[in-house]
């Protein structure tokens, strides 16, 4: 295995994009190109998200769940974390502010516009 890429469903893709340029991602790939766009893949450094609509499972896969949000924590490695925090503190709903780990790391949480963590 090289890499992990999640693919999260989302209701507004448009908010979703907003949201992670927010945090310091690039829109990647769209479908489609133009008009209203069902799938979004979007980068920062080797992080990857997709991003893709409930509407667009259509028939396929009945189990995904057609909610927002759940039991999904998405943890981030990244260098700079205080420069990173003070940047996007004021432009997303922090959780939980800076804190040094026992286990060495120092983590923030933020809440997402689609509910995750």
């Amino acid at each position: 295995m090289e890499s992990i890429s999640p693919n999260i469903f989302v209701k507004n893709i448009n908010e979703t994009i907003n949201f992670y340029k927010q945090l310091g991602f690039a829109l990647t790939t769209t479908v489609p190109e133009e008009g209203d766009i069902i799938f979004a893949m979007m980068s920062c450094g080797n992080v990857v998200f997709m991003f893709q609509t409930f509407e667009s499972l259509g028939n396929e896969l009945p189990n995904v769940s057609r909610q927002n949000g759940g039991s999904l924590l998405l943890y981030i490695k990244t260098t700079g974390i205080k420069d990173f925090f003070e940047k996007i503190e004021d432009k997303v709903k922090v959780v939980k502010g800076l804190e040094k780990k026992f286990y060495g790391a120092t983590e923030f949480s933020i809440e997402g516009n689609n509910g995750f963590y």
